[in-house]
């Protein structure tokens, strides 16, 4: 059980303070995506171009996975949490003046590297937080990173119609950010190292967990891509001004945020399995629709659609997996989440080769057979 070395820190405080490191990370990742097409079109990147570029984020997040580990076995969380946040804003303002593709290259990897470090780390934070509390808050924390999201792309959208400079645009975003992190790293945990593991690695999810990791494998992935295309999808196969390309992005945004507050109550009345069934149903109409339809209303209602069925599977998922699994629920969510975030780190790179070779609307296309391997999946679970 983790244990919380003394402090002065009142739960409500604490909640707060990761909540907005959460805030962080989630206003964060989005400004980037925000501005993809933008860098995409500064550098003369084909789609095929632009998808080996975006494997160099995965790689720098996959590669730290380890000394993140090793970081936490040894010093608390909330350093590695604050060192992560101030990286990870460092590395989004250098984004901004990317001049070469390589330079890209490298600081997509840092920007993964350090999102790593403040993703693990809070998330460890959230996890000391949830102890102080009977009932359960976690999910909330992931609330925020939504609302962050949300909020991030709508600012995004804002400011490329106002024409201003990505430079600009990731410079004081950044700031801010780490303003944040600096006020609010006061009131988080001081929890001790983790102890380290007698078997480290990885464990691969056995037979009865598979089937969890496929599901959050597949809903990732259509999450991942979202981030990393909704817009060039917006601009190239609607045919929307570049101006107005990121609310593709907005809509999905706020769909997903909407879809994520809602889904306890939703479950509570008609259980988890019709949930994620549906969930599944709405991932292979909506990203039918953007793709047979490139029209600003339909492909929007597609991503609102979209959105609305990545919101709550992988929170359903996780909860299923670790009722359900001979492990403890700590290790079964554990092995479940990596085959997961290995959906949303690698198949939005892959998305890219395919739209050169075939086209954007074919790839969205073939993405929504994720949602039909979703609804198959959900009928082979446990009650």
């Amino acid at each position: 059980m983790t244990q919380v070395v003394e402090e002065d820190v009142t739960p409500r405080q604490a909640r707060w303070a990761i909540a907005l490191f959460f805030f962080v990370s989630g206003f964060g990742f989005s400004t980037w995506a925000s501005r993809i097409p933008t860098i995409q079109q500064q550098l003369h990147l084909s789609e095929a171009e632009l998808g080996g570029v975006l494997f160099a984020l995965p790689a720098g997040l996959m590669l730290t996975l380890p000394v993140t580990g090793w970081l936490l076995q040894r010093v608390s969380s909330r350093q590695v949490m604050l060192v992560g946040a101030i990286l990870y804003n460092l590395a989004l303002a250098l984004l901004g003046l990317v001049e070469h593709t390589w330079q890209l290259v490298g600081l997509l990897f840092c920007f993964g590297s350090s999102r790593n470090l403040l993703n693990i780390s809070m998330n460890a934070q959230s996890v000391g937080v949830q102890a102080r509390y009977q009932q359960s808050i976690i999910a909330s924390f992931h609330g925020v990173w939504s609302v962050a999201g949300f909020a991030a792309a709508a600012v995004g959208t804002l400011l490329i119609r106002q024409r201003v400079p990505t430079a600009t645009h990731f410079a004081a975003v950044a700031v801010v950010l780490t303003g944040l992190a600096l006020y609010n790293y006061r009131h988080s945990l001081v929890l001790p190292p983790a102890p380290e593991a007698k078997r480290g690695g990885f464990r691969w999810p056995d037979k009865a967990l598979l089937k969890f990791g496929l599901i959050a494998f597949a809903s990732m992935a259509c999450e991942g891509t979202m981030y990393d295309w909704s817009a060039i999808y917006f601009q190239k196969a609607v045919l929307v001004p570049r101006e107005t390309a990121a609310l593709g992005f907005t809509v999905y945004m706020v769909a997903m945020t909407a879809g994520r507050f809602s889904g306890d109550p939703l479950a509570n009345r008609f259980g988890v399995k019709p949930i994620l069934h549906y969930s599944g149903v709405l991932l292979l109409a909506g990203l039918l629709l953007a793709a047979l339809f490139p029209e600003p209303l339909l492909a929007g209602l597609g991503f609102v659609l979209v959105g609305l069925g990545v919101s709550c599977v992988i929170p359903m998922v996780f909860g299923m997996a670790g009722r359900t699994a001979a492990l403890s629920s700590g290790s079964a969510i554990a092995a479940v989440s990596t085959v997961g975030y290995f959906g949303f780190l690698l198949v939005p790179p892959v998305v890219g080769f395919i739209a050169e070779a075939a086209g954007l609307r074919w790839s969205f296309g073939l993405m929504a057979l994720l949602g039909g391997v979703v609804v198959l999946l959900v009928r082979r679970l446990p009650e």
